[in-house]
């Protein structure tokens, strides 16, 4: 190889690195990972937009009623609880005196514009019938077939450009795919 050509190919290729650096740099949104407490893979990964709202569903252990928790992140990944939904007062629900707006919503009692920031959080998983499940971007996932009695961590955080590039190309494997209409086998009972 020539000194030109030589000269030519490690210019492109620092070009290259600097155009990487620069995408790298760009903020591309957030990401939420379900991780165990006790660490190891995340059990699910969700991309996701400042002020997009992903949901736990459930069914409330004494009461055996559903329960929807809407949650949102904001720009620096931190969670906040954003409306609270549920068939009937159960156990350990109802109004929290200074916190979102109560309505009633159909047959259920609801609770919104909460915005109350809980940043991380531990969840342990019920067993199946309990059903902890992630609702995001109308896909269902059953964290109760997954892991039950495993207390996970819900963490939020900021990812780059360039990473969120990276995942439209390849998606993390924890990331959930969207399913046909026929498959029900992570669909929750009642989708209210």
């Amino acid at each position: 190889m020539t000194r030109p050509d030589r000269f030519l190919v490690l210019s492109a290729t620092g070009l290259v690195l600097l155009l990487l650096l620069i995408v790298g740099s760009f903020p591309g949104g957030l990401e939420l990972r379900i991780t165990p407490v006790t660490g190891g893979r995340p059990l699910v990964v969700l991309p996701l937009q400042v002020g997009e709202r992903f949901t736990i569903h459930y069914y409330h252990s004494v009461e055996n009623a559903p329960i929807w928790e809407e949650h949102s992140l904001d720009g620096q990944g931190r969670i906040y609880i954003e409306e609270e939904r549920y068939l009937k007062f159960g156990a350990g629900m109802g109004k929290m005196p200074g916190v979102g707006k109560m309505v009633q919503r159909g047959p259920y009692e609801v609770i919104e514009e909460m915005h109350q920031p809980t940043d991380e959080f531990i969840l342990r998983i019920g067993s199946p019938g309990v059903d902890h499940t992630v609702i995001w971007r109308g896909i269902h996932t059953n964290l109760s077939d997954m892991a039950p009695h495993t207390a996970v961590r819900f963490a939020g955080r900021p990812v780059s450009l360039l990473y969120r590039l990276w995942r439209s190309i390849v998606s993390h494997p924890a990331t959930p795919a969207e399913r046909s209409p026929d498959d029900r086998s992570h669909r929750s009972r009642i989708t209210g």
